[in-house]
C-alpha cells in the first residue's frame, strides 16, 4: 500500500501557487515583447545571446542546449530555423568531425544587438524593478536550489 501524500500546508501551497502562476506568466511576457519586437521566441533570443556571450561567438551544439536549458532536439530545430535567416552558421568542430558547432554570424549578433535592448527592458521591468537587491540575490539563491534539484548535473 502506497503511503499516503505529505499534503502542502495552507503557506506551502500559498508559495507553490505563485511559483506556478509565475513559471507560467512569465515565459509568456517575454515571448510577447520578444516576438512583437524581434519576431524571435524566447529560446532563439537565449540561444543568440549564448553565442554572442562566448569566445569566438562559437559553441559545441551540446553545450548550447545545456546553456539555454533546451534538449538537443529543440536546439537543432531552432538553430536551423536561425541558420535559414543568416543568423547562424553550423560545422563540424576541428578537434572532432563528429561534434557540431554553431556559430552566430555578424548578421545575427547585429540582429541581436537591435532584439537585446528591448529584452533587457522587459526583464528589468518584469523582475528586476519589482524586488530590492536583497531580494534579488535572495530570488538567486532560492532559483539555483531549485535548478539543482530539477537538473542536478546543471552547475548554477
Amino acid at each position: 500500500m502506497a503511503a499516503d501524500p505529505k499534503w502542502l500546508s495552507p503557506d506551502e501551497l500559498a508559495a507553490w501557487l505563485s511559483l506556478a502562476g509565475l513559471m507560467f506568466k512569465l515565459p509568456g511576457a517575454l515571448d510577447s515583447q520578444l516576438q512583437r519586437d524581434s519576431g524571435l521566441t524566447h529560446f532563439e533570443y537565449l540561444v543568440l545571446a549564448g553565442l554572442s556571450e562566448s569566445e569566438g561567438r562559437s559553441r559545441r551544439m551540446s553545450d548550447l542546449a545545456g546553456w539555454a536549458n533546451g534538449s538537443l532536439s529543440r536546439l537543432s530545430h531552432v538553430v536551423k530555423r536561425l541558420e535559414s535567416r543568416g543568423f547562424v552558421e553550423r560545422r563540424p568542430a576541428e578537434d572532432d568531425g563528429r561534434i557540431t558547432v554553431a556559430t552566430l554570424t555578424d548578421a545575427g549578433f547585429a540582429f541581436l544587438e537591435t532584439a537585446a535592448p528591448g529584452h533587457v527592458a522587459a526583464v528589468r521591468e518584469y523582475v528586476i524593478d519589482a524586488l530590492t537587491p536583497e531580494q534579488l540575490a535572495q530570488l538567486r539563491v532560492v532559483a539555483d536550489q531549485i535548478l539543482a534539484r530539477v537538473d542536478p548535473d546543471k552547475s548554477c
